[in-house]
């Protein structure tokens, strides 16, 4: 046996025991670090080849691991911008020198300088940019197409009416008015039945005021033969009124007049939908099938959708990654589109600083998809991922370790001992 040969090999123990407490020291370290994953040291031995009656001890190398596929628990927070991967894939993240890498930390804060979504690192989210209605370009193999998430100055467009509802009863017992004085002639001498006005907004977020005539033009009879009631609806536009007192005639032609049956039963039996075109707006649909004409009071209820522009209130993210600003009417416009990432081999990634990762031949190519296709998790919104390091784990290590490298110190120890007690021989 060669004591040199023992002593480098107890060497090579206590520098490979020095190796795994320094990943715990890291672990412990960062067990509270949002989406950390632990690092551990893998041993193999190096085998130096030995005669037939002299054994030459080898040594001992070290390989350092990360267990990047390990998922974390989550922990719920109350910022809409905090994200977690559940499941498989990565966050695009890019530094400020452009570089692009992955992280599984979705702490996102938007950064009061550029207005970007960046993490706790400075890296800045990417995403692919769908403000416009446009479906991603995405580029399965590359990031080609992706931008930073901007949530600077986010501002939502007009909502521009295009459906509601117009429920009502129209009194049994309202008087007939003739064809001559309908709201439909547009005549100084127009009658009606009932009056509502309905709001709606054209394509610039201004508020149309409609007024909605409703006028009786025949009455049903038991029969026989039995016939229905007839009604009109007109609508005309308000600005256009001649006074608010006396609006006929109106300097416009009427939006919209459609006839509306009633049966013997006081029930819709034609006129269930009208469409008209809000002036300067767009084509509406309105509803009118649980119109009613029974002996009891006009009751008029008008559901519209479309609202003014208006500064975003608050910025979510769906379970698909989709970013989308809401306004305080509860309107909401998409933003972004946030893609995960995701390669063959995700625990031979190479970890850089700020709990990122890089591509490299072992972990294989990158892939780019959405969240929820195969292949790919889901984010979770108003949650992070914690890191996945099992502290009673870390220190059970620890104590083994400490222990092996006391052994191993003891072997250099004897090693240098019989050295000494060879060299006095020659005294």
């Amino acid at each position: 046996m060669s004591l040199y040969g023992a002593l480098r090999t107890s060497v090579s123990g206590m520098n490979a025991q020095s190796n795994k407490l320094g990943t715990i020291s890291e672990n412990i370290a960062n067990s509270s670090t949002t989406g950390y994953k632990k690092a551990s040291t893998e041993f193999s031995s190096l085998i130096v080849q030995s005669g037939a009656s002299e054994y030459n001890s080898g040594s001992v190398n070290t390989d350092i691991k990360y267990s990047v596929s390990q998922q974390g628990t989550t922990k719920n927070t109350t910022s809409n911008t905090d994200l977690m991967v559940q499941g498989d894939g990565f966050f695009v993240v890019q530094d400020a020198s452009g570089s692009t890498m992955l992280t599984r930390a979705g702490s996102f804060t938007v950064d009061a300088s550029t207005g970007n979504l960046v993490n706790s690192a400075g890296y800045t989210v990417m995403g692919y940019d769908i403000s416009g209605g446009q479906d991603p370009s995405v580029v399965v193999n590359g990031t080609g197409g992706l931008v930073p998430i901007n949530l600077q100055n986010v501002a939502l467009a007009a909502v521009p009416t295009t459906s509601g509802t117009f429920k009502a009863n129209l009194p049994s017992s309202d008087t007939v008015v003739a064809a001559a004085n309908l709201p439909s002639a547009n005549a100084a001498t127009a009658t009606y039945s009932q009056k509502s006005s309905i709001s709606t907004y054209d394509n610039l977020g201004n508020e149309v005021i409609l007024d909605v005539y409703f006028t009786k033009t025949a009455d049903a009879t038991v029969g026989p033969p039995a016939t229905s009631s007839t009604w009109e609806m007109t609508m005309y536009n308000q600005a256009d009124a001649a006074s608010s007192t006396a609006p006929f005639p109106y300097t416009s032609a009427a939006v919209s007049t459609t006839a509306m049956t009633f049966d013997t039963s006081g029930q819709i039996a034609s006129g269930t939908s009208v469409t008209f075109t809000v002036p300067n707006g767009q084509s509406v649909t309105l509803d009118t099938s649980k119109m009613t004409s029974l002996n009891t009071t006009y009751s008029p209820e008008a559901p519209m959708n479309g609202s003014p522009p208006s500064a975003a209130s608050d910025v979510k993210v769906s379970k698909d990654g989709t970013v989308y600003a809401v306004d305080g009417n509860g309107n909401t416009t998409n933003l972004f589109k946030i893609p995960l990432a995701n390669v063959a081999s995700p625990d031979n990634l190479t970890p850089v600083a700020g709990n990122a990762y890089q591509v490299n031949l072992d972990s294989g190519p990158l892939q780019i998809g959405f969240a929820g296709d195969a292949g790919f998790g889901t984010v979770v919104s108003n949650a992070l991922e914690n890191s996945n390091v099992d502290m009673a784990s870390e220190l059970t290590d620890m104590i083994v370790a400490q222990r092996d490298y006391t052994a191993n110190s003891k072997v250099f120890q004897t090693g240098t001992e019989l050295l000494d007690v060879l060299m006095n021989l020659k005294r």
